[in-house]
Formats: C-alpha cells, structure tokens, sequence
C-alpha cells in the first residue's frame, strides 16, 4: 500500500511538471519505476498507459483555459502516434543508451537558446511568429513519437523545446498544444507494448497509482500555465532542459556521479536566478505598461477639458 501511495504521488508530481512545462512526466516516473528495479519495457510501458488518462485530463483542462493550438494538435497526431507505435513495438528491444548523450546535446543546445530567446528580450514583451508548419512539425512528432517509447520519456522534451525554440507560438500554447497530442502518442505506444509484451507484461498496479496521481494535478498545471506570463515560463522550460539533460552528457564523457550532481546543482542554482530574473522583468514590464496608460489617459483628460 504505501509503495501504490508513493507511485501515486510520483504521478502527482511528475504530471504537475509536465502540465505547467511540457515536459518530464514520462523521464520523472520511467526514472524512478526503474530506480525501483523495473525492468525498461515494462516501465516505459506502465507510464504509456498512465499517461493515456493524465494526457486526455491535462488536455481537457488545457482547452478550458485556452492554452491549445488545435492546428498543431492536429499535425502532431498522426506523426505522434506512428512514432511512438513504432518505437515501442520494433525499436523496444533496441540498446538506446548510445544514442542518450547525442538526443541530450542537441535537447541541451535548444534548451540554451530557449533561455537565451527569453532573457535577450530585457523589458520587452515576447512576439511570436507566424504558427507551425506542416514540414516542421510532421518530422518532430514522429521522431518525439518514437523517443518517447524507447525511453519512457521524450515527447515533451522533444517538441515542447523544439516549438519553443522556433518562436512560433507562445509559451502556454506550446505546452497546452503538446500535452494534448501527448494523449495520442500515448495510445499509440500503449498499444505498441501491448502488442509486444501482451497484457501480462503490464504492472496494471503500478499504472492505476501513477494515473490517480496525474489526474489530480492536471487541471492545477493547466490553470498555472493559463496565469504565468510567457517570459517566466519560458525560462522555466528552457532550465528544465538544460538541468535535466546536463547529467546524461556529463557521465557520457567520464565525470563521476559526484561531479556530475555538483555541476548538475550549480546549473539548478543558476536556473533559479534566472526565473527570479524572469519575474523580476515582467514586473517591471507590467509597471512601465500601467504607467504608459496612465499617462495617455491623463493626456486624454487634459484635451478634452480643452
């Protein structure tokens, strides 16, 4: 009981981070379930089918506030699903380790740029560029689709940060628009285990806890993603990324656990003060804005009692 209780809130959690930032539900639970000696498939297996209920709350929740783009829903379906079928029936006996520092460079390097884009704006509001098209985004759910089942993990990490880094649409729609399709890729992979290991092989246990969990903090994220201002959560998502997938590069190229946790800290740190920075900035920008108004509307006083 108390293991159900504490996969339970680990669902609660990671779905509270995947809903407000895009990502980190299926690399939170696939982390632990496997820190706790179940095997990859299997893991990766019991948060798919997890996810199938906290992806379709999550994207309920998302549209009630208006946080999804249902164009990009839309392209990213498809792709999403045949990746994440593919990935988790063809590709799940697959040694994936080897390819884990290059996915987390290349995620690391966006995740950089995502902060930077972000931080570069000073007191500025972010604009956004014309949404999407279908050449980009076809391609990246295919292949967020099929990470995602080989790691248990990666259909966030993938297009929350590629949509973020191409400026195209803001923040809130970005996260809104792929926890929604997340509910898609999550049929698809499930169906793909099933197909793959049969019934037997699913922890329905471990499922059911991670679920009940989820479901709890999907219309709290949702909400949170509806009142934070682009910039802070930008810088937000960006840090995730960078602190998430620094240690997978750090071990890959020799460092100790010991050094790469110290350095991994550091980055977390640094992370902090950037999103202290962030709302810091979008205070400012919220006083020069009701200042502004205030003045024009003092001017419009002024002429028409002239």
């Amino acid at each position: 009981m108390r293991k159900l209780l504490v996969l339970g809130f680990v669902g609660l959690l990671a779905q509270l981070i995947d809903g407000s930032l895009g990502m980190a539900y299926g690399v939170t639970s696939s982390t632990l379930l496997l820190a706790a000696g179940v095997a990859p498939a299997a893991a990766s297996a019991a948060v798919h089918f997890s996810e199938i209920g906290t992806s379709l709350v999550s994207g309920i929740s998302h549209a009630k506030f208006g946080n999804v783009d249902w164009r990009t829903v839309g392209i990213l379906a498809l792709p999403g699903f045949v990746g994440a079928f593919a990935g988790a029936t063809f590709l799940v006996s697959l040694d994936g380790d080897a390819a884990k520092p290059w996915v987390a460079g290349l995620l690391l390097g966006l995740g950089a740029y995502v902060i930077y884009r972000f931080i570069a704006l000073g007191g500025a509001r972010p604009t956004f560029k014309p949404r999407p098209s279908v050449g980009f985004l076809a391609p990246m759910g295919l292949v967020g689709g099929a990470l995602d089942s080989i790691g248990g993990g990666g259909w966030g990490p993938v297009g929350t940060t590629s949509l973020l880094s191409s400026g195209r649409l803001e923040p809130r729609k970005v996260i809104g628009s792929i926890d929604t399709s997340e509910f898609v890729v999550a049929v698809g992979g499930s169906l793909g285990f099933l197909l793959a290991l049969g019934s037997a092989g699913i922890e329905w246990e471990i499922v059911i806890a991670l679920l009940a969990g989820g479901v709890i903090a999907a219309p709290i994220a949702a909400w949170l993603v509806r009142i934070l201002p682009a910039r802070v959560i930008g810088v937000a998502a960006g840090g995730l990324i960078v602190v998430t997938n620094a240690r997978t590069i750090l071990l890959s190229v020799g460092a100790s656990e010991a050094q790469a946790w110290t350095i991994v800290g550091g980055l977390a740190i640094a992370w902090g003060t950037a999103i202290a920075w962030a709302v810091k900035e979008e205070r400012r920008a919220r006083a020069l804005e009701a200042a502004a108004a205030a003045t024009a509307g003092e001017e419009d006083r002024v002429l028409a009692q002239a």
